[in-house]
């Protein structure tokens, strides 16, 4: 028996077969810019933030974001996946430790709960990045035995 995805109950669709393919390369940037998007929105947070006027390190967390992305424009404009997903990965350690050092900082920053779910929603977006960009293309369901 195939695996399935579960359908909508207020249908009659059929229902859809599981991914099990690949990733393309196409793909992959596209499911990665799409996380990226979260990424810039705490960085847009952050740097607009009282709090960075006068901490040095939150001000490196934010331009290492906005880095991360800036190097991605290009490719993605041009529809360059092989650039995109070559830089992607070498700058992804970066990426790595500036969520590391936020998350490291920001109970002294802010204990306010704009600043606990800026960081829970970095850390989720960034570690979805490294699954994305690791799995070599492996599809989520192939990705989740890799």
């Amino acid at each position: 028996m195939a695996d399935t995805l579960p359908t909508d109950a207020s249908n009659d669709a059929a229902p859809v077969a599981a991914e099990t393919r690949p990733l393309s390369p196409v793909e992959i940037m596209r499911r990665v810019d799409g996380q990226l998007s979260h990424v810039w929105m705490v960085r847009t947070f952050l740097k607009h933030s009282e709090e960075a006027e006068d901490d040095e390190e939150l001000c490196e967390v934010h331009r290492t974001l906005y880095d991360y992305a800036l190097a991605l424009g290009g490719p993605l404009e041009n529809g360059d996946a092989e650039t995109y997903l070559k830089l992607a990965r070498k700058k992804l350690g970066k990426l790595r430790k500036a969520t590391e050092l936020f998350l490291e900082i920001q109970p002294e920053v802010s204990t306010h709960t704009n600043f606990q779910m800026a960081a829970a929603s970095l850390r989720l977006a960034v570690d979805e990045i490294g699954r994305l960009l690791e799995s070599g293309g492996l599809s989520p369901r192939q990705a989740r035995f890799w």
